[in-house]
């Protein structure tokens, strides 16, 4: 079985990083409709992401709830310095901080997940 991990860096102040942002919901449920194990993780700039897609006015914010299900967590340091760590909290999305306040990528390359970023 395929195990992939999705990582969301894109940050939520451009036309690009909306189409990252799109693009990483899209793969996570084309993973999930097909039955692959998968996993979202919120990095870096990507942290901000949460509180936007959380607002039920928000464009994405369906396909987010569809995914909601799969997402691993968001990196603990990462939304402290973009300073959303309350908008994380209050979305109900863990923080990771397993290696220096960050999620550990190597713990999941061991767990067999294929590491994708977007």
């Amino acid at each position: 079985m395929t195990r992939a991990a999705i990582v969301l860096l894109a940050d939520t102040e451009t036309k690009e990083g909306l189409g990252r942002m799109s693009n990483a919901l899209t793969t996570v449920r084309e993973f999930k409709d097909e039955d692959q194990e998968v996993t979202l993780i919120f990095d870096g700039a990507g942290t901000k992401w949460i509180g936007e897609l959380s607002d039920p006015d928000h464009k994405y914010s369906g396909h987010f709830e569809s995914v909601k299900d799969e997402v691993e967590g968001a990196c603990a340091y990462c939304a402290r310095a973009f300073g959303v760590k309350d908008e994380v909290q209050e979305s109900g999305v863990e923080l990771l901080g397993d290696f220096e306040g960050h999620p550990s990528l190597a713990k999941l390359v061991g767990q067999g997940y294929q590491v994708i970023t977007f």
